[in-house]
């Protein structure tokens, strides 16, 4: 009787052995004579390229659509929750309910973070399929290493004592140390916070670094505040902070609400409680250009002593620009005379705006609290100073611009959306496009949407988008800007940044190919980010 391992090794040296169709017939046929002529060879089928040739693809490093990953069928067979018996999947699909549903179970009160959740769930089940083993990473993953959540008390201007809570989450340090951004603002809440470190751990994954995925905040709002409370609040929630960030453990950035004021203070507090604010030459919080020797640089806004510079201010926004550029290119067409609807005016919003002027796009719109402002001849470079100087005095509102323009209309019409445009650039909160926006910006001829703020579209918007044949760029693929100008100083240049957008959005791309999703780039981003994490994951072990 043969044993299964018999068999097995016979299989496998029988599917080693080259087969040509027709081969064994042929050997049986009777030879012709010797003086006929010999029939022509056919030719031999193309050889499949082996593996010492170079790899299809940048990040499973395998040679084909179907050959993909070592696949692991043993992991199909064992539970993926122990939980009241245990509960294993069939497919990829299945894999991906089951982990949504234990989402659901845990946080459900958390809504941001479930809608993450499901979203990125849902586009990695054709990973589950093809290698089981990584539905038991997302597993592993979907849990943050640390979330702390603390009280900021901090005195006004009347002398009252003011609470906030403050958060940090510091969620995959696979990579390499963590690094995220910063949020202030009324709409920052735990769920928040979780939601955007989740997704964090993709966008920063997708770019080749080597940095973890962390996002911090509090629901202080910088905007209706003094600049002395800012200070004072500043310099209490990094008091506390210190704590847990540092050089080669944390590295906070900048985000909503928090700008290069903010970042002097927070670092300023930082280093007076700390003897270490550099690593390697780099000074924690900050990126010195390697020629300014320690001195510190005037930034954009006036502030002596912070080495931020309006270069990092703007590579994000630019970033986004960029990425537009490349999704463009794919249609042949180009951002000249393009009519863009922004929303938003904080600073990635307005460096938007100064990239496409430089492509020879058209700005339409800024918005706010206050409302929006709508330039139906587009927004030009002196409109654009103006609106950055109203904008940078802290708590200034839009409405204001319209007394220094003639052209200008404010809240007019009532819908934003309604206002016609080729490109949607969503810079502002988040959830704030959602199906029926969407619907309304593909009647007026938009073409695409390409988000520079944080979840600005809902998933009912994201389904809209697709349905409506509209082109999407997700958040954690257009805002790796920031982690493109961490990683190269205030002294980056713009080839350099335009050459790590291409290097990005083409990895995209080719991921959103290979997996069948061809021009997704939300889920092509997901892939290249989970499988860069999830594969350092499986060589940490159960960590």
């Amino acid at each position: 009787m043969i044993s299964k391992s018999s068999y097995a090794l016979a299989s496998k040296a029988l599917a080693a052995r080259p087969f040509v169709a027709g081969a064994a017939v042929a050997a049986r046929q009777p030879q012709p004579a010797a003086s006929s002529p010999p029939s022509p060879a056919p030719p031999p089928p193309p050889s499949r390229p082996m593996s010492s040739q170079p790899k299809k693809h940048l990040v499973t490093h395998e040679e084909g659509v179907h050959q993909t990953m070592q696949l692991s069928k043993s992991w199909r067979n064992k539970p993926l929750f122990r939980r009241q018996g245990d509960v294993r999947f069939k497919s990829g699909l299945e894999a991906s309910r089951l982990l949504i549903a234990e989402a659901n179970r845990r946080d459900a009160h958390e809504v941001e973070y479930i809608d993450s959740v499901t979203s990125t769930m849902e586009v990695l089940s054709p990973l589950f399929d093809r290698n089981p083993r990584y539905a038991f990473v997302a597993k592993q993953l979907m849990e943050p290493e640390r979330f702390v959540q603390f009280r900021v008390a901090w005195m006004d201007d009347v002398g009252v004592v003011r609470l906030n809570r403050g958060f940090r989450i510091q969620y995959s340090s696979a990579l390499g140390p963590y690094e995220g951004p910063l949020h202030l603002g009324p709409q920052v809440t735990g769920g928040l916070v979780k939601a955007f470190g989740f997704d964090n751990i993709f966008s920063n994954g997708l770019t080749g670094y080597d940095v973890g995925s962390s996002v911090g905040g509090s629901d202080f709002n910088p905007f209706d505040k003094s600049e002395a409370e800012v200070q004072r609040f500043c310099q209490s929630y990094m008091t506390e902070l210190a704590k847990y960030v540092g050089p080669d453990v944390d590295h906070p950035t900048m985000g909503m609400g928090v700008a290069e004021k903010e970042m002097g203070y927070l670092f300023g507090q930082y280093k007076r409680i700390n003897s270490k604010g550099t690593s390697s030459g780099i000074p924690f919080m900050t990126k010195k250009d390697s020629q300014a020797s320690g001195v510190a640089m005037a930034s954009s806004v006036g502030i002596r002593g912070i080495i931020f510079t309006n270069v990092l201010v703007m590579v994000p926004g630019h970033a986004v620009v960029l990425f537009a550029k490349e999704m463009l290119k794919e249609k042949n067409q180009s951002l000249m005379g393009k009519r863009c609807l922004i929303l938003g005016s904080g600073k990635n919003a307005r460096a938007v705006a100064s990239k496409l002027l430089e492509y020879g796009a058209v700005p339409l719109t800024f918005t706010d609290e206050s409302g929006h402002v709508y330039e139906p001849g587009g927004i030009d470079e002196g409109k654009l100073r103006t609106i950055s100087n109203i904008k940078v005095e802290r708590g200034g509102m839009l409405g204001r611009y319209v007394t220094s323009s003639t052209t200008a209309k404010f809240n007019e019409p009532g819908d934003i959306f309604d206002v016609s445009c080729d490109l949607c650039f969503p810079c502002g909160p988040a959830k704030s496009i959602d199906a029926t926006a969407v619907n309304k910006l593909a009647d007026g001829g938009c073409t695409g949407v390409i988000e520079g703020g944080h979840k600005n579209v809902t998933i009912e918007g994201r389904q809209a988008l697709k349905a409506r044949g509209v082109m999407y760029g997700p958040h954690i693929v257009t805002l790796t800007g920031c982690n493109i100008g961490n990683a190269h100083g205030h002294n980056l240049p713009g080839d350099t940044l335009e050459d790590e957008v291409k290097r990005i959005y083409n990895d995209v791309k080719s991921a959103a190919t290979e997996f069948n999703v061809r021009g997704d780039l939300f889920a092509g981003g997901t892939m290249v980010g989970f499988l860069r994490v999830a594969n350092a994951m499986l060589a940490h072990g159960a960590v």
